[in-house]
Order: structure tokens, then sequence, then C-alpha cells
């Protein structure tokens, strides 16, 4: 399965965000679509149970052929709020659950299919067998073509994948929040032809005033002129540059961020300028 280079995410879409009308919706998405951006990610706890539907009538009423985008969602968090009959934030990974929860997403999207389904959170409860009987009736069904985890270690990775093949692993990554890079999880992912996203690509950079971020902003903007380039596309240019194929997930609903963030695909960091970006991450150098 491909997918656009950048992804927008969906999450302040609706009620958890900008609480878009549905003909600001229609736009944004032909206006992601004429930026390049074809790939929607979506949960289904979004808006506490309601952006999908939300944007699903968007859709609906927009024109946009089926086959021209590419719809993410997500399962698995049992949300407390007045749609769900839940006494405490919990997990549910049980095969009808999933299958459940498929259904629910697809009649609230207007579709037939997810090009993907990813699991939110990991559960210390989940059972691997359980998840790939579900997955396994999704696929054979059509309701889903890939299926992935969201927030997933290697040892969680690899107790799925033994029973089912994992596609896609969503992970936060950026420059301030770059573990995965450091404890295995990226490896895991190239070795194993996993795709990896990162949601908040941006990280704390533009949300914390503190020595980190003061420092990140310095060596940007010593970079801006070079590149031509925006601190937003630069900080998505460093994650683009890491050879496990990276796929942004853009939260944005601002047009000309929208379109700044494809933008950042075209520039190549060199290597140099690579690392002195991560040193004024870490605050010092290599090792």
């Amino acid at each position: 399965m491909s997918y656009s280079k950048i992804i927008a995410g969906t999450m302040t879409w609706g009620a958890w965000g900008k609480q878009l009308s549905t003909k600001e919706m229609d736009a944004l998405m032909h206006h992601c679509i004429s930026n390049g951006i074809t790939t929607f990610d979506h949960a289904d706890i979004y808006g506490a149970y309601s952006t999908e539907a939300d944007f699903g009538k968007a859709f609906k009423d927009s024109g946009i052929k089926r086959n021209n985008i590419e719809l993410i969602s997500k399962c698995g968090i049992q949300y407390v709020c007045e749609k769900r009959n839940n006494t405490v934030k919990h997990y549910n990974y049980s095969k009808d659950y999933i299958i459940w929860s498929v259904e629910e997403s697809l009649n609230n999207l207007n579709t037939d299919y997810l090009d993907v389904l990813l699991l939110h959170r990991p559960s210390p409860l989940m059972n691997a067998e359980d998840i790939a009987e579900a997955i396994t009736i999704l696929k054979k069904e059509g309701k889903i073509r890939d299926f992935g985890v969201s927030n997933f270690t290697s040892s969680q990775m690899e107790m799925i994948g033994l029973r089912i093949d994992i596609d896609v692993n969503q992970i936060a990554f950026s420059l301030t929040q770059h573990s995965a890079m450091l404890d295995g999880t990226l490896d895991y992912l190239k070795t194993n032809g996993i795709k990896p996203m990162a949601w908040s690509p941006l990280g704390s950079v533009f949300k914390e005033d503190n020595e980190q971020t003061r420092r990140i902003h310095k060596q940007l903007g010593e970079l801006k002129d070079k590149y031509n380039a925006t601190e937003d596309q630069l900080l998505l240019a460093w994650i683009l540059k890491h050879p496990s194929g990276i796929t942004p997930v853009v939260g944005t609903t601002n047009k000309e961020r929208l379109t700044q963030s494809m933008l950042a695909t075209k520039i190549e960091l060199e290597l140099e300028d690579w690392f002195s970006i991560l040193v004024a991450s870490q605050g010092h150098k290599v090792p």
C-alpha cells in the first residue's frame, strides 16, 4: 500500500479542535488532494467518537473518488464519554470488538474499506491470536487492506507479527522525541519491512520555551536561508531523511501550512546539517 509523502491527521478537524463544518472539511480535503496529500489519518475516538462521521459526511458530499485517497483509522481505546458506556479508560482488542469497531468506522466514514487499520495503543491484555483472527476475517471480507499498530514497541510488534503481518507502526517521532531512533524501534521496522508513520512530527519545538527549544530555533534559524525553508519544513525534512522511510502525520488544519508541509518533501538536508540539528536537540555532540 502506498501513502502520500505527508499524511493529513484529522484529530483536530472536528470536536477536539477547529470544529470544521461539512463545507469546510470538504474544502480542506480538496486542498490536501490538490497539494498531493491524499492520505487521511483517523481514529475512532477522535472528537469523542464523532469526527469520523463528520468527515464521512463531508467526503460523501465532496465528489472525491474513493480510489483517489487513502483512509487510515485506529481502534482499541475505550474512551469515557457520552457515546460509550465506559466507567474507566481502557483498551479492548477482542476479536468481536475489533470487527465491530471497523464496521462502525466504515459506516461513519462512508466507505467500504479502510486502507489500513491500526491498533491504537498496546494493551497488557491483548491476545495476539484473537487479533490475528479478527484481521484475517476483515481482510478476507475486503473491509481492510493493510494492518498495523500504533505506539507499539519492538517486542510487542514481534508478538503480533508472528501471527499476522504488520504493515505500519505509527509512533511519536520528532526532533524532540526521537527515542525510536535510539531504542531499536526504527531498526526493527526497517528490518521487517514495516512502514513507520510519525504523529506529532514537530514535537515540542513550537509548544515549549526551554533551553532545548531555544537551541533548536537558533540552529534552524541558521539553516533557513540555505534551504529557503521555514523551521517547520526543516523539522519535517529532518524526519524524512531517516532511512527507515518515516511518513509524517501533520495535524494542522491551516491550508498554507499543509502546502508548506508537502514542499518539505523536496528538501534534502546535507549530512552535517542533519547532525547539527540533532546536536541542537540533544545539547551535546554525538558520542
